[in-house]
């Protein structure tokens, strides 16, 4: 089915919440009273909302499906959702939750751990807040990140992507660490409708209880996956499919400040890449190139502003590796 008439290029499924990043921490902030910290901010946060706003920047068309409250954080969730262009028709406010709020504690050297509240609309948004009539007007439909809203389990992933399959529709997706010691084989029906998955390799590795980059690779191909594109962290990432494997490595002299939302920052130059046609190896390049531009900022958005941002990093690249993509 064609898809280039569409309205909405992308309509992307998952998390739109509030993070409050706190750098730098270490272990010993449990060791003391007071502990100093150069900044605490209040950011936007959530894969869902991460994706829609870099997909936006970078010049495509955005529906975001997601659930929040009917609180300050969910103002200014929506707020920023005005502010970018996201459009935000098919996100529910519910009053009987609160908006997701994640404390994320980020260590010199740019790693990080979240502090999230069990109750709040990330682990509340369900399958009955989605409109899935709405899937017929966009050509990509993007899962966020399987397991970050626990209350999306196989059965429900599988009725949202037939439903994207029946509209002719590209299906990509992340993951994150199961919150619920979710296995594989809870899944495996799920990844059979999944054109790109985009998770890490520690993520994958959990997952499939493999430690070999390419063992990970190849069984979740064997899943149904159509292209596994699996990121390796500072080497790029390993795409593996029906031509075989590859890795496109990563852009060169880049100094992480803050890695969260990196992977957000992947997939949506990734995403971006599929919409201007780009073959799946220079999809990876622009993906590498986002992350890139990602890492050297604070918070999950506050790297790429506009396309420049990216296109700029990529032209980099190319002169980094002679010109080959």
């Amino acid at each position: 089915m064609n898809k280039v008439g569409k309205g909405t290029d992308v309509i992307i499924i998952g998390a739109a919440i509030v993070d409050l990043p706190l750098r730098p921490v270490s272990k010993e902030v449990f060791d003391t009273v007071s502990y100093p910290v150069d900044g605490i901010s209040m950011t936007i946060g959530g894969d869902a909302i991460n994706e829609a706003t870099i997909i936006t920047r970078l010049g495509h068309k955005v529906s975001l499906m997601s659930c929040i409250g009917v609180d300050v954080a969910g103002a200014f969730v929506l707020s920023h959702c005005e502010r970018t262009g996201i459009d935000t028709t098919y996100i529910k406010q519910d009053p009987g939750i609160d908006t997701s709020i994640n404390v994320g504690l980020v260590a010199a050297d740019g790693e990080r751990t979240f502090i999230t509240n069990r109750q709040g609309s990330l682990w509340k948004f369900k399958y009955d807040d989605l409109d899935l009539s709405a899937l017929k007007d966009a050509k990509i439909l993007s899962f966020a990140s399987i397991f970050n809203n626990p209350l999306f389990d196989n059965k429900a992933m599988v009725s949202v992507f037939k439903k994207a399959k029946e509209e002719g529709m590209i299906i990509c997706a992340d993951m994150v660490s199961p919150r619920l010691n979710e296995k594989l084989e809870d899944i495996t029906e799920a990844l059979g409708y999944v054109d790109y998955f985009f998770p890490n390799f520690e993520e994958a590795s959990e997952m499939t209880g493999e430690t070999d980059e390419a063992k990970v690779a190849d069984k979740l191909y064997a899943c149904g996956v159509k292209n596994v594109v699996m990121k390796i962290g500072k080497r790029g990432c390993y795409i593996r499919n029906a031509e075989g494997a590859q890795i496109v490595p990563a852009c060169k002299g880049v100094t992480a400040i803050d890695t969260i939302g990196a992977g957000d920052n992947f997939a949506s130059g990734f995403i971006t890449g599929l919409l201007e046609g780009k073959s799946i190896r220079d999809c990876a390049v622009y993906a590498n190139c986002t992350a890139a531009v990602s890492v050297q900022y604070v918070g999950a958005t506050g790297g790429v502003k506009e396309k420049s941002d990216v296109d700029k990093m990529l032209a980099k690249y190319l002169v980094d590796y002679g010109q080959q993509q």
